[in-house]
């Protein structure tokens, strides 16, 4: 898992330790299902089984791969069009190529991100270069959908390309464990991914045996992701493993902590942290569309089967699906 890092944690700022009195309390854990994504990738679906009111302002996740792939196996997403949200994907090992029809797009590789808009309307496309799927090798990752307000549902769409070297690095007090704010803040330190909707993203690595608390924004939800590893939340310790995720309740900081000895290939945990101020408005999704209504949601596949959310580019020869694997109305 070679996402950015350093060779002496000591270095870097150090994070404030809150009081423990204001730890938030872990409400559930679930296990996220395996599937497959695009043209038969595989994921892991992060957010199953918890209702909308605990992810709000988050929609989905995926967790892609970790996987190795044998030459030729690599895949990716075909053309397709999303409206109503934004996409933020987070490579950990591997490449990802894309492209939008907006204009934007590149690769990504060990620790960068991309983060897209599709706010009114857009078609983009996610796929591994050429040579990466002649070769194969080992590809990981993950993709989160971030809701926008109805006020921004058709806002111009946008695309930012964050570098793994462009992240903000912390550490707990101790240096046990390596803090990349990738958007939003953390105890003052601000990352670079701008984002329409208030939010934090951190993916923190934590040393065998350190336990962390770390301030936490009383106003925003709070969920804790394992990409890797195993360790415990909460004050209370619960366990936790890879592909399981912790739904914190209210509070003002958030706890969490690595095995003294790891069972599986990571020599540490790797957990991502999510939060946001909830936007407390209906959702309807349904594909790559998420929306208020119904009628919107409509409205979205009226809009692209006539070609109003953008047009593919004269150089991209992949054809356009007229369906798009997704979730159901909510």
């Amino acid at each position: 898992m070679p996402a950015v890092t350093v060779d002496n944690l000591l270095v870097l700022p150090r994070v404030a330790e809150p009081a423990p009195e204001g730890d938030r309390p872990v409400v559930k854990i679930t296990t996220a299902p395996s599937g497959f994504e695009g043209e038969g990738f595989p994921v892991r679906r992060a957010f199953a089984g918890v209702s909308l009111n605990d992810l709000d302002p988050f929609i989905h996740m995926d967790q892609m791969g970790e996987v190795e792939y044998a030459p030729g196996e690599p895949k990716g997403t075909p053309w397709h069009p999303h409206r109503g949200f934004e996409t933020v994907t987070y490579l950990l090992d591997g490449v990802f190529r894309h492209q939008d029809s907006n204009g934007g797009g590149g690769l990504i590789t060990n620790g960068d991100t991309q983060w897209m808009t599709a706010g009114g309307g857009i078609l983009h496309i996610e796929a591994p270069p050429e040579e990466l799927v002649m070769s194969g090798g080992l590809f990981h990752g993950f993709q989160l959908w971030v809701n926008l307000p109805a006020r921004l549902k058709m806002t111009q769409p946008r695309y930012q390309d964050i570098r793994a070297g462009q992240v903000a690095l912390l550490t707990s007090p101790d240096g046990g464990a390596l803090l990349r704010v990738i958007a939003g803040e953390l105890n003052g330190h601000a990352g670079p991914g701008v984002t329409h909707t208030p939010i934090s993203l951190v993916h923190a690595t934590v040393s065998p045996g350190a336990q962390v608390r770390l301030p936490w924004r009383a106003d925003f939800n709070a969920l804790g992701y394992v990409l890797a590893g195993a360790g415990t939340v909460g004050a209370d310790r619960r366990p936790i493993h890879t592909g399981q995720l912790a739904v914190f309740g209210f509070g003002e900081s958030i706890t969490f902590g690595a095995d003294r000895h790891m069972d599986g290939p990571s020599p540490a945990l790797d957990i991502l942290l999510l939060g946001g101020e909830p936007i407390r408005e209906p959702v309807a999704t349904y594909g790559p569309f998420v929306m208020n209504t119904r009628a919107e949601l409509q409205q979205a596949f009226e809009d692209f089967q006539a070609g109003r959310l953008g047009t593919i580019p004269a150089q991209a020869a992949a054809p356009i699906p007229t369906d798009h694997p997704g979730h159901d109305v909510l």
